[in-house]
């Protein structure tokens, strides 16, 4: 199958980088692979592959390890096994068994020259992050990119509040970072150059659709079907204003390429599906998850139209997971897109994934690695759709033709 083939080389690859860097006890662990050689010197005249820097925002899906440096009891990490089981062997922060879609994405737009996501921006400036010519988060802003995603995060600061790190303080953490391109720079102008070209992947809204979905399940019996709609359209309007001021702040500090993943089958998760007997997908969920993609490409297009140079892909995540559950094994030969792999209970989704969870057989044959988020095969197989796959997966362009565009 061309997919399984594609699949097999793409992680021959990343094991074998994986591999390399567990010999040299590089900081795979930390999210911050590849920042401290960066550190050393920044060759502006002279930039590497990796000068059309990717810089991430979202949650769980693509957080690299920022939450590992936040404090608290209650911050979700995946710092613990079986995160990371299979590549590199060790949790590094990532919510997979390995790597998650942000590095894949990564991995194409570098053209197969790095193997990993931008690092986290707060191993960046934790008091362990070397020191060099260049201070690290400079060094990465200018080569790499950097990653601000976080486990739990949400589009509205009210979720998740204090355990996780929103949408609105990620971007004022781009703020800081643009500050230290300028710096190690010298010039707003080579700092603004180099942003125009850089791609910013965002994916989230999952979090705030699941805090909202749960709130209402619990008001539901007081409620009338009226005043639910009431509550889902206020709801959906909150999180569109939110999300069209970060871009906006983004787009005034330098983005102009978007790459933005809409929001899953929020009622397909294991943890949904616990909800019914029989382990149905949860429809009340997905229409919720379909109302916001729809307002989510209205925004969008809306931004193109009176943002002078804004360009922007919308990958639709829920269409594709719509059609790799109609259709496993054609998908990417899955064989279980219900159950978690790591986990506990019923469809190993009653716990999350800890080191004394029970594993499945096959790792690359279950869509879900635990009761939330995807299997680094499903990661690899979203990026792949998501930059240069089936055009009904993407609009108004893929991630290759944004990236490419001048």
């Amino acid at each position: 199958m061309v997919i399984m083939g594609a699949y097999r080389l793409a992680m021959e690859f990343v094991v074998a980088i994986s591999i390399s860097s567990m010999i040299s006890m590089q900081v795979v662990l930390l999210g911050v692979a590849g920042a401290s050689a960066a550190s050393a010197a920044v060759d502006l005249d002279q930039p590497p592959v990796a000068r059309r820097p990717m810089f991430v925002l979202g949650d769980s899906t693509l957080d690299v390890g920022n939450n590992n440096y936040l404090a608290g009891a209650n911050v979700p990490r995946a710092n613990m096994p079986y995160y990371g089981v299979d590549v590199p062997g060790f949790p590094t922060g990532r919510w997979s068994n390995g790597y998650n879609t942000a590095d894949f994405v990564a991995k194409y737009l570098a053209a197969g020259l790095v193997s990993s996501s931008p690092p986290a921006y707060l191993s960046l400036v934790a008091p362990t992050s070397g020191s060099g010519l260049v201070p690290p988060l400079a060094a990465a802003a200018l080569t790499t990119g950097v990653s601000y995603a976080s486990g739990g995060a949400g589009i509205l600061d009210s979720t998740n509040a204090g355990n996780t790190i929103p949408l609105s303080k990620q971007v004022g953490y781009f703020n800081t970072t643009r500050s230290r391109m300028i710096a190690a720079a010298g010039s707003g102008a080579v700092a603004d150059q180099l942003l125009a070209k850089s791609v910013f992947l965002i994916g989230i809204g999952g979090n705030d659709l699941f805090a909202f979905a749960n709130a209402e399940q619990q008001a539901a019996p007081n409620r009338s079907a009226a005043q639910q709609q009431d509550d889902a359209d206020a709801f959906h309007a909150s999180l569109i204003s939110n999300y069209s001021a970060a871009i906006t702040d983004l787009y005034s500090m330098g983005a102009r390429k978007f790459a933005v993943i809409n929001v899953g089958l929020a009622g397909c998760l294991p943890v949904a599906r616990l909800m019914d007997p029989t382990g149905a997908c949860a429809g009340d969920r997905n229409q919720l998850a379909a109302s916001f993609n729809d307002n989510l490409r209205s925004l969008l297009g809306n931004l193109a139209s009176h943002l002078p140079g804004f360009t922007y892909s919308l990958a639709d995540s829920l269409g594709l997971m719509a059609a790799t559950f109609a259709d496993p094994p054609a998908y990417g030969g899955f064989t279980d897109v219900a159950s978690a792999c790591c986990g506990g209970g019923r469809l190993r989704a009653e716990t999350s994934c800890m080191p004394n969870s029970t594993l499945c057989a096959d790792h690359d044959h279950l869509y879900f690695w635990d009761h939330i988020h995807p299997s680094q095969r499903a990661a690899f197989l979203r990026a792949q759709a998501f930059y240069d796959g089936p055009a009904q997966y993407t609009t108004p362009i893929n991630f290759k033709q944004l990236a490419n565009m001048t």
